[in-house]
């Protein structure tokens, strides 16, 4: 046996660190616009709908889905340093394209909805941090790194939300900076200050980062893209064929989460701005605390579920997160008779931001009161009467959409990481870039499709329907899982080499 030296493992967990690093500003590029990116295309391009909204989320997990698999190759074969670095310049330069959507005079939403889509391709690194970290740790090592990695990207989505929620202090006209045409605001300025972060880890990328595998025992030796770390090696034994039942029952499983947690942030903040009559200020103010605050719970899970996998095995853990999201979103549906306030609307397209009784159905021109004079300048607020479930639908109480984020904060990262840790446990020791991406793109096919289900659902039918249809696909999965159970194990458990 080869014996790692300290030396070495000092290296090869300051190498981590560094993946867990990149990971966090993957996921902060993601989240740090989340909850600004309606209010901000309301206000570049008032032409874009609720419809199109689906597109903007989707179109950064199309540029991931697309990437994924191609970083992930890249990374089998090249120093992974490679793929990292120019992954990341690419979501920088991104960032400073979504900062000046707001200058052309027309066609805004497509400037924002290719920023966003380069955001995703640089994203696609994910699948070479997952691999990596897959390979450079031991099989008793895995879920506590794998865990680690998750908690790093739910801090990523809670510090987003929270530097978004600080940037509000700007407002939404801020400053003009002249000389690089620039207006920085609450919707620029976290754009800007993801880009500054991009060039930080690029910076770590070069200055510390080294290649690292070792096997399932946690012996080391050198990966077929080393550069050159790591001097003494052991033959790596692949002998045996990976289950490619369990891989693609995973990447199903996968999928499903991805998909159910993309329409929940998704709808968050046309759901509150239709039930509770918010502004776009305050929907994003109010979603960026809410989610901050399931962020941390988030993160306070992975902690725990680290140490509970060692007593109960993660397909169990995996078992029980479906179940608790399915619970999550059957909450979420509306069960009272109150109905949401009415966001009235003239056929000239006059705007009248009052709140109707429920029992009012009557043409909204009967009621001349409710009328408002055509230079009326308040934002509207409430549930616009163009989406015709508004007036029969009741609202979701404030209580029920707090419950339903809790739990669904407490569901997702269980799902999230045990889902990872199975794959990769599954993948055993051959070099799992590829099979990462794949991962990474089903992931990223959900953020496509659950975007674009929600916002056309939700808008042509409501929240009903909706989140009917969301539960019936998370019962599908808990299904499939227990289909699979029984093949859910290790590469190296599955032919005998170590021990469950």
């Amino acid at each position: 046996d080869v014996v790692e030296t300290q030396e070495h493992y000092k290296s090869r967990w300051r190498s981590i660190w560094i993946m867990y690093l990149t990971m966090f500003l993957s996921s902060v590029g993601f989240s740090i616009v989340i909850m600004s990116v309606w209010p901000y295309l309301q206000k570049i391009d008032p032409t874009a709908d609720a419809s199109f909204l689906g597109w903007i989320i989707a179109s950064y997990s199309i540029g991931q889905m697309v990437a994924s698999p191609l970083f992930g190759l890249w990374s089998n074969y090249r120093p992974r340093r490679e793929p990292l670095v120019v992954s990341t310049a690419i979501s920088v330069a991104a960032n400073c394209l979504y900062a000046y959507v707001h200058l052309p005079h027309s066609h805004n939403k497509y400037y924002m909805l290719t920023a966003r889509a380069l955001v995703g391709f640089g994203a696609g690194n994910v699948a070479v941090v997952r691999s990596y970290i897959a390979g450079a740790t031991s099989l008793t090592e895995r879920t506590s790194a794998m865990a680690n990695t998750s908690a790093c990207q739910a801090v990523g989505f809670i510090l987003g939300p929270v530097f978004q929620t600080c940037f509000t202090l700007i407002g939404e006209e801020g400053v003009m900076w002249k000389f690089l045409s620039l207006q920085l605001n609450m919707y620029t300025a976290p754009v800007l200050f993801g880009a500054l972060l991009g060039v930080i880890n690029i910076i770590l990328i070069f200055a510390i980062f080294r290649e690292h595998r070792v096997d399932d025992l946690g012996r080391q030796y050198k990966s077929i893209n080393s550069d050159g770390e790591g001097s003494d090696v052991l033959d790596q034994n692949t002998e045996g064929s990976i289950d490619h039942v369990a891989v693609v029952a995973l990447n199903i499983l996968f999928f499903v989460i991805l998909f159910v947690f993309a329409v929940f942030e998704t709808i968050a903040t046309p759901l509150t701005m239709d039930m509770y009559s918010w502004t776009r200020k305050e929907a994003v103010f109010n979603n960026g605390i809410i989610l901050s605050a399931i962020g941390i719970e988030s993160v306070i899970v992975f902690m725990v579920v680290k140490t509970l996998s060692k007593k109960t095995g993660e397909r169990a853990i995996l078992h029980a997160g479906l179940l608790i999201v399915l619970v999550g979103f059957f909450i979420l549906l509306p069960w009272g008779k109150k109905l949401p306030n009415i966001q009235w609307q003239e056929i000239k397209n006059t705007t009248i931001p009052r709140t109707a009784p429920s029992e009012m159905l009557a043409p909204f021109w009967s009621y001349p009161e409710l009328q408002l004079p055509s230079n009326h300048t308040a934002e509207p607020v409430g549930c616009p009467v163009t989406q015709s479930w508004c007036l029969n639908t009741p609202m979701i109480y404030l209580a029920q959409y707090i419950s339903s984020d809790v739990l669904i904060g407490l569901g997702y990262p269980v799902c999230n990481v045990m889902s990872y840790t199975l794959y990769s446990k599954v993948l055993g020791p051959k070099p799992q870039g590829v099979y990462m991406g794949w991962l990474t793109a089903s992931g990223s096919g959900a953020r496509i499709l659950g975007p674009v289900f929600v916002s056309q659902i939700y808008t042509h039918l409501g929240p009903r329907w909706a989140f009917s249809l969301i539960c019936g696909v998370v019962v599908v999965s808990l299904l499939l899982l227990e289909i699979v159970y029984k093949r859910l194990i290790a590469f190296s458990v599955r032919y005998g080499r170590m021990q469950e």
